[in-house]
This record gives C-alpha cells, sequence and structure tokens, in this order.
C-alpha cells in the first residue's frame, strides 16, 4: 500500500554530513526539497543529552541517520533520546539508519562472565520506540536475530565491485581478493565472485586481542594485485601487517576495501606508512580531517545507496534489490560510468 506522507529525515551529531547527502540525494529523486527535520540535540553542562524537536512530526514516518561510531556512547544515547522524543512526538513509524552499528563486535560470549552486548543495544533500540532499523555490514550478520523489528542490513560490497571494477579496468585478470582472517571468507568470496576474481586467505594467530602473533597466507598471490576486504579497520594494525606479509609472499601490490574506517589511534600514520597503495573506505563513519588528508585513503560515498534504501522503505519496495551491481549502477550514475 503506498504511503500516504512524506519521508522526513532527522539526523544527530555522528555524521551530519552524511545525513545531509541523504537529503540532497532523496531531494533529487523525489524532485522536491527533502531536509532534515529542525532540531537540536545538544547537552547540559554535566553532558546529559537533551533534545528538541520543533517541527510537528505527528503521524510522519521518521527516518532518524545516526551512526554509533565513536563516542560510540554519546551517539548511542543520543539515537536513545531522539527516539523517544519522537515517540512522545505521536511519530507514526521511527526507522533508525545506523550506517555503522557499534557493540556489534560484541556479538557473543567468546569468555566466561562476558556480556552479550549487541543484544543489549538491540534491547534498547526496541525499548526507545525504533520500529524498524537499516544498517550496512553488520559485523556479525546474527544480529538481526537479536531484534524482533525488521532489520535490512545492505552491503557494500556491490559499491566495492562497482569501484574496483572501474579503478582496475583493464587489469582484471591480475585481481586477487584477499580475506584478512578465516571469518570473513564469506564477505571475501562475495566480492570476489562479483568481480570475477579468485580468493586467498590470511589466516592469523592472535596471542591476546590486538595482537597478531603469526600469519599464513592460503593461496597462491605471486604476481597478483591483492585486494583485502574486511568490514572494520579500527587501529590498522593486522591490516598493514597483513599487506606486508602478502608482498612478502610475491603480490605485486595491495589494495583494501573496508566497510567502516574506524581507524582509532595510529591507523592513519600506519596506513600512510604502509606498503598498500590505496585503503578503500566508504563515509558510514563521519572521516576526521587526517583521514580525509591520507594520501593513500579514498572515500566512496554512501548516500545514494541510504537515500535509495529510505525510500524503497517508504514506498513499500523492495530494499534487498540494492544488494545488486546493476540496480545501483544507475543510483551512482556518473561515478563510474565508462569513458
Amino acid at each position: 500500500m503506498p504511503a500516504m506522507t512524506e519521508p522526513k529525515l532527522i539526523a544527530g551529531n555522528a555524521n551530519q554530513p552524511l545525513a545531509k547527502a541523504i537529503a540532497r540525494r532523496m531531494s533529487l529523486h523525489r524532485g522536491m526539497n527533502v531536509s532534515l527535520v529542525d532540531a537540536r540535540v545538544e547537552r547540559f553542562n554535566d553532558q546529559e543529552i537533551f533534545v528538541e524537536v520543533f517541527e510537528n512530526v505527528r503521524g510522519e514516518d521518521m527516518y532518524i541517520i545516526q551512526s554509533t561510531s565513536n563516542p560510540a556512547n554519546d551517539n548511542l544515547m543520543e539515537l536513545l533520546i531522539m527516539t523517544d522524543a519522537l515517540r512522545r512526538s505521536s511519530a507514526a513509524r521511527i526507522t533508525a539508519v545506523i550506517p555503522y552499528f557499534g557493540y556489534a563486535r560484541q556479538d557473543r560470549r567468546a569468555k566466561a562472565r562476558t556480556p552479550i552486548s549487541a543484544k543489549l543495544v538491540a534491547n534498547l533500540l526496541v525499548e526507545a520506540g525504533v520500529q524498524r532499523v537499516l544498517t550496512l555490514d553488520l559485523h556479525a550478520t546474527q544480529i538481526q536475530g537479536f531484534f524482533d523489528i525488521p532489520v535490512d542490513n545492505l552491503y557494500a560490497a556491490p559499491i566495492f565491485a562497482l569501484d574496483i571494477l572501474h579503478q582496475f579496468e583493464g587489469r582484471l585478470s591480475e585481481l586477487m581478493v584477499v580475506s584478512p582472517d578465516v571469518g570473513g571468507v564469506g564477505r571475501a568470496r562475495e566480492l570476489a565472485q562479483r568481480i570475477g576474481a579468485p580468493l586467498a586467505i590470511v589466516d592469523k594467530r592472535r596471542e591476546k586481542a590486538g595482537e597478531v602473533a603469526e600469519m599464513t597466507v592460503i593461496g597462491d598471490v605471486d604476481g597478483k594485485t591483492c585486494i583485502i576486504v574486511d568490514d572494520i579497520c579500527d587501529t590498522a594494525g593486522t591490516l598493514v601487517k597483513a599487506a606486508q606479509k602478502l608482498v612478502d609472499h610475491g603480490a605485486s601490490e595491495v589494495h583494501a576495501y573496508i566497510t567502516h574506517g574506524v581507524l582509532s589511534g595510529p591507523a592513519v600514520e600506519r596506513v600512510e606508512g604502509s606498503i598498500m597503495k590505496s585503503l578503500v573506505i566508504t563515509d558510514s563513519i563521519e572521516p576526521s580531517p587526517e583521514v580525509r588528508a591520507a594520501k593513500n585513503i579514498r572515500i566512496v560515498p554512501t548516500a545514494p545507496m541510504f537515500a535509495q534504501a529510505i525510500m524503497n522503505i517508504w514506498n513499500g519496495t523492495s530494499v534487498s534489490s540494492l544488494f545488486e551491481v546493476e540496480t545501483l549502477q544507475p543510483i551512482y550514475e556518473g561515478m563510474y560510468s565508462r569513458a
């Protein structure tokens, strides 16, 4: 059944540039101005978060755009409080658009007496009043099952495939997709199938969290242009070591395609000083000035995909159609057109 009201967007402070870009894309598609709902999200002196919505949202289809990236707790609380404000203002439906879903790495009990924080966050969102979630490349796909509401998990792989087919045109036979660990093989295999490339794995053994003791390359990468694929790059330590290991095994070049550029601590410095030719990330997390200035880090936009996904949800049409390169190509018109 077609929607009777226009979709309305509201944004927290986590990634305002992405929220504005989504609004611009929707304005182009709708042929009418789609702007962010006027609101203020600020902090009292004791850092309590306060939200005030200045427009009438009664009966409206609301979309809150807010990544729960660093500072994760502040951004999560902003999302929860904004949801509560909209629910108490009689919004008809509240969809949380979370380009980067924080706490997703805590999706299971790896040791005794540890939390499953991703499930706790899911409970908090539902209790606050979120009725649907739209996100990108969940670290663990089973997190969708933590919710008793619809969860649409978009994938960066089709965008990355478009970018690779454009950037490496004429060299596709030289490419090899590499998973930086055994757990990421499914993600790497999907991209490899999209671009018609073989697959290799860098198997790693950790002594403790954040420290890699040993790496083994599984697959023949000699003479290949290797593309490392992963969902999150945090401190970039593992990524840089994997790139060096591939070159040591004969790879001619190493590039990386990572969905969420957390890039904390010394990450940018490590990437700039590494053997990698390029690191490609999305703007699911607002890039810092250091990230934007880095000579070998490139950012691909997600606004076209999120804008289309929001309109599909609003229209009641398929979101899974955005999983295909053929569907995304016209959405990213001009970016990857052939000369």
